[in-house]
C-alpha cells in the first residue's frame, strides 16, 4: 500500500489517492486535501465532511449521493455546488475515506 507524506504527515492511500486508513484522516489535512482539488472549504462542506464521516463509522461503507440527500439531509443540487463534478466522490476524497461504491 503506497504512503505519501502531505504537510508532515505520512498517510496511506490507494492508487487514486484516497486514504486506506480513516484514522489517519484530520480538519488540518482535509482543507489541505481540499485545497489539492480547488476547493476552500466553507460550514456547508464541513456539514457534508461531519455526515459521512458520522455515517462511515456506524456503517463502514462511504456513503453514496443518494444517501448523503436522503439520510444526511443535503440536497444533490446543494452537493453538486459545493463539490463540483463528482460530488460524492469528492466529498469522500477530502473526508479521509473510501471512495463510495459505483464512483468511477
Amino acid at each position: 500500500m503506497p504512503a505519501t507524506t502531505i504537510e508532515g504527515h505520512t498517510i496511506h492511500v490507494n492508487e487514486e489517492g484516497f486514504l486506506t486508513d480513516p484514522g489517519e484522516w484530520s480538519e488540518d489535512l482535509a482543507g489541505t486535501l481540499a485545497n489539492q482539488i480547488g476547493i476552500d472549504l466553507t460550514e456547508d462542506h464541513w456539514k457534508a465532511i461531519r455526515f459521512l464521516r458520522q455515517d462511515f463509522a456506524v456503517t463502514n461503507e462511504t456513503a453514496t449521493l443518494r444517501r448523503i440527500a436522503v439520510v444526511g439531509g443535503i440536497p444533490t443540487k446543494v452537493m453538486f455546488r459545493l463539490f463540483p463534478q463528482k460530488p460524492a466522490k469528492k466529498a469522500a476524497y477530502v473526508a479521509g475515506l473510501p471512495k463510495p461504491r459505483g464512483c468511477v
